[in-house]
């Protein structure tokens, strides 16, 4: 891999958890009552998805639609079987009960984007429209309605939000 290459994923990984970041930082300004500050976060988090989508186009890395699901199920996939096992016998180990959790909601809900990935890739052609709602407290993706209690983290449906 070339040096720019290197830097291209490096800068990408940075802007991406930039964005994240300032969104959860706009969520703790609105509830604190600082709407103007929280407009000034998500603007900053818009922009960095600027940087982080151009970085990911330099590097050539959005392909087709086909080779975009087979990624995502491979990225996915990695999450649930390889990535959070250890980083949850790790805060197991360290008895932190929050990272625990948080980490084993992202293992399940990381299975079922896998899945929902391999199902869109099967069905690349189908017209049938699908709504999906997410889970705000886990990160489960329902297909066209909210259960009445989320299958990962038992949440309510009043929990889900719906996305477009």
């Amino acid at each position: 891999m070339s040096k720019t290459d290197s830097n291209l994923k490096q800068a990408f990984a940075g802007e991406s958890q930039a964005n994240r970041k300032y969104l959860a930082f706009a969520q703790q300004a609105d509830k604190e009552g600082y709407s103007q500050v929280a407009k000034l976060f998500r603007a900053a988090a818009e922009a960095e998805t600027v940087h982080a989508h151009s970085h990911l186009r330099a590097l050539g890395a959005v392909g087709s639609t086909v080779d975009n699901l087979k990624e995502a199920v491979g990225g996915e996939t990695y999450e649930f079987e390889t990535m959070y096992p250890p980083m949850i016998e790790a805060a197991v180990a360290e008895g932190n009960k929050a990272a625990e959790r948080s980490f084993r909601y992202a293992l399940d809900a990381e299975q079922v984007h896998a899945e929902l990935y391999a199902k869109a890739l099967k069905n690349l052609e189908a017209k049938e429209e699908v709504s999906y709602l997410i889970c705000t407290v886990c990160g489960y993706i329902a297909e066209n309605e909210a259960p009445a209690k989320c299958p990962i983290c038992g949440a309510a449906a009043k929990a889900f939000r719906s996305v477009n």
